[in-house]
């Protein structure tokens, strides 16, 4: 299969090499800078001409990928998908999938045209321990009538998430107020950029809405938010809130629940999920994914994935609608701020 990477920064990287990871050999590159200030050795390989390197989109596509991945910076994501999906190219669109809601409706139109398929680049769906929760979870909607599986922690009653991670660190060999997060022209901000949550929040407890938000950029002085304080109200009733921050030292992702049998712990730090039961009054043995694991492989079952999707042997699980819906609740808390 003859796939084209748009977009070299640090996941366009890590998708090539995941890519030949699993076999995959007939790559094309579209990148629109040459100049290279990253210390990555994979630079020199692309250098070598090791992979046919395109600067014109078109050229890109003439070599007739089966396949896009769009890892470009998000306001400019649409630029590639829309020719991309209307030549019939399946889609590994990184998340958010754009900055606005503008042209999405295309997009889903030319998809449908083509037979496109579009999976979106949310790869916590992919994480081990939250893929449990979601099986261990009160099944969703407003009906409480509904039972609990034998194993399960019970009904959620609220939910908080917390991610935040110092944005000088991310890319140490560059200035990071360069850099797609820090500047609003490129979709950046702490609310698109660490939009994961969004999504997997609705993935494990449903349709939700943003009650109310607060942003700030007091910390770092950017254009762009670098502090998000949100809250939310799920459509079971579910109570939710969600902080987001460019600045927290040592880095924090975590979620914690409580549920009418106890309470729900995960950290993204060790992948560990604990479980405490009421009726046991004590924190049951953690949950913990299989000692290899470790962040790329998020990445690589991803792209497993994708390739499956894009063979037709299997549905995208993460949709072009899903990633919308996130972008839609990601703009609805900022607009909510401002």
């Amino acid at each position: 299969m003859k796939i084209l990477i748009a977009g070299l920064g640090s996941i366009g990287r890590r998708h090539l090499r995941n890519l030949l990871a699993l076999g995959e050999r007939d790559i094309v590159l579209y990148r629109t800078r040459r100049a290279v200030s990253n210390p990555d050795p994979l630079f020199a390989e692309i250098e070598s001409g090791t992979f046919p390197v395109e600067t014109d989109l078109q050229s890109a596509l003439a070599h007739r990928p089966a396949a896009v991945i769009i890892a470009n910076p998000t306001a400019l994501h649409l630029d590639v998908a829309l020719p991309a999906a209307a030549a019939g190219c399946h889609l590994l669109l990184e998340k958010p999938i754009s900055h606005s809601l503008e042209r999405i409706d295309q997009l889903e139109s030319a998809a449908a045209r083509s037979g496109s398929r579009i999976l979106v680049g949310f790869q916590f769906r992919f994480h081990p321990t939250l893929q449990r929760l979601e099986q261990l979870l009160t099944p969703h909607g407003d009906d409480l009538s509904l039972p609990a599986p034998s194993s399960s922690v019970g009904r959620p009653l609220s939910v908080r998430a917390q991610w935040g991670e110092y944005l000088p660190d991310w890319h140490p060999w560059e200035d990071y107020r360069q850099g797609y997060a820090a500047r609003p022209d490129l979709g950046g901000g702490v609310l698109l950029t660490l939009c994961h949550p969004f999504d997997y929040l609705r993935w494990l407890f449903g349709e939700y809405e943003i009650a109310s938000s607060l942003v700030s950029n007091l910390g770092l002085g950017l254009p762009v938010e670098d502090t998000a304080e949100v809250t939310l109200r799920f459509a079971s009733g579910l109570l939710g809130s969600l902080h987001l921050d460019y600045l927290q030292r040592p880095p924090q992702h975590t979620l914690s629940i409580v549920t009418t049998q106890g309470a729900v712990r995960w950290d993204n730090a060790d992948g560990a999920l604990q479980l405490y039961s009421v009726s046991q009054r004590q924190w049951l043995p953690s949950i913990s994914p299989s000692p290899d694991f470790e962040r790329n492989t998020m990445f690589l079952d991803q792209m497993r994935h994708f390739l499956a999707v894009c063979r037709g042997q299997a549905e995208p699980l993460c949709t072009l609608q899903d990633g919308r819906r996130a972008l839609e609740l990601a703009l609805a808390a900022r607009r909510l701020a401002a």
